[in-house]
């Protein structure tokens, strides 16, 4: 082979290369990151961030009135604060995130668990959740539990897009699609 040949084969594969590890997806699971979802006819944004190198996750959340009932049915928007703790790769590289937290009067107080697992074995970028939390506040509000699950695709490392389904005791099944950025 001559020397006339090998530089443009170099190049071609350099820029190929480098054009692949700009569209790749995270090879792990992001907790940094920022979050806006719509819900129904709720509005959200949420932010959660790990403490430093640490397993410590700080979440912060706000909804729009939620007009169909649930966890907020005062009419009004609400925050949510909340820590937990990521056990990293518990079984089958599974994330578990253990977590307490805490809103306005209609939702006192709050304890739950989410499950998460990237699926890049079956499709590049893709990942599951799945979330289980019980809720305590004041009123119709009192003692509410509620299941979550969501479908994930990470289109490149920094943007994240989410199909979601909340099913809570006693109140209608809530989809959701979430668009989120990963710092």
């Amino acid at each position: 082979m001559h020397m006339k040949n090998i530089l443009p084969i170099l190049t071609l594969t350099t820029l190929a290369a480098a054009a692949s590890a700009q569209v790749a997806a995270p090879a792990g699971l992001s907790y940094n990151r920022v979050g806006v979802s719509r819900e129904g006819q709720n509005n959200n944004l949420s932010v959660s961030h790990l403490l430093g190198s640490s397993n410590v996750l700080l979440g912060l959340s706000t909804r729009t009135s939620d007009v169909n009932g649930g966890f907020n049915s005062s009419g009004y928007g609400y925050a949510f604060i909340s820590v937990g703790y990521v056990f990293k790769s518990v079984a089958s590289g599974i994330d578990a995130t253990v977590y307490l937290g805490a809103g306005d009067q209609n939702t006192n107080s709050a304890v739950g668990v989410n499950l998460r697992r990237s699926l890049s074995e079956v499709y590049a970028g893709l990942e599951v959740a799945l979330g289980y939390e019980k809720r305590q506040g004041s009123g119709s509000n009192v003692n509410e539990s509620a299941l979550s699950y969501e479908l994930a695709y990470n289109i490149n490392k920094q943007f994240q897009i989410a199909y979601g389904v909340v099913d809570q005791k006693n109140a209608e099944k809530r989809n959701s699609v979430t668009l989120r950025y990963n710092f």
